[in-house]
């Protein structure tokens, strides 16, 4: 596998993370395109991975969502999508970058770990999701 292109999603990557990102409604993919708050990873002219982005409080950098197709996990994509995001919020003045997971996915959570962010909580949100939530925070000011 050649090393992939990482660049903000535009409007072309559209049907791709209609399909890939369920997690959110088709209006909402279209907010963040438009804002540039996806990162995109691409193999030639595929996608295949990306981080959805927003701002906690309009100030912090929140990685909402990671993702990178199975078949082409496990060679660092995911990384490299969040180094480019990472440089990307320094640029833009982020000292701090924060996200999260729910709390029985282990796997997701040694992934942040092992990109440098620290637990620092944990929220529930009652019926709209069961398990609790564990944020993190990555300290870009050290």
């Amino acid at each position: 596998m050649t090393d992939p292109n990482i660049t903000t999603a535009n409007s072309t990557h559209e049907a791709w993370l209609i399909e890939h990102d369920p997690h959110v409604d088709t209006s909402w993919i279209n907010r963040c395109i438009f804002g540039g708050e996806y990162i995109i990873a691409l193999c030639g002219d595929s996608p295949v991975g990306f981080i959805r982005y927003s701002w906690f409080w309009g100030k912090i950098p929140y990685m909402d969502m990671v993702y990178v197709v199975p078949e082409q996990r496990g060679r660092g994509i995911g990384r490299k999508m969040f180094r480019h995001w990472e440089m990307l919020m320094l640029a833009k003045g982020g000292d701090v970058l924060m996200t999260s997971s729910v709390i029985d996915e282990l796997e997701p959570q040694a992934w942040h770990r092992s990109n440098g962010f620290h637990e620092q909580g944990r929220i529930s949100f009652g019926s709209f999701q069961p398990q609790s939530e564990v944020f993190f925070i990555k300290d870009l000011s050290c």
